[in-house]
């Protein structure tokens, strides 16, 4: 998975294994990684 430093986002993307939808969200500072999440949705 790929993650765009630039902003820190929520967004939806389909599992590269499954297909099934998953909600990401990221956080990021000055360029650096703070906070990852996905969860699965139903």
């Amino acid at each position: 998975m790929l993650l765009d430093t630039s902003v820190s986002s929520t967004y939806v993307e389909d599992c590269e294994v499954c297909c099934n939808p998953i909600e990401i969200s990221t956080e990021f500072s000055e360029g650096e990684l703070q906070d990852f999440c996905a969860d699965k949705l139903e």
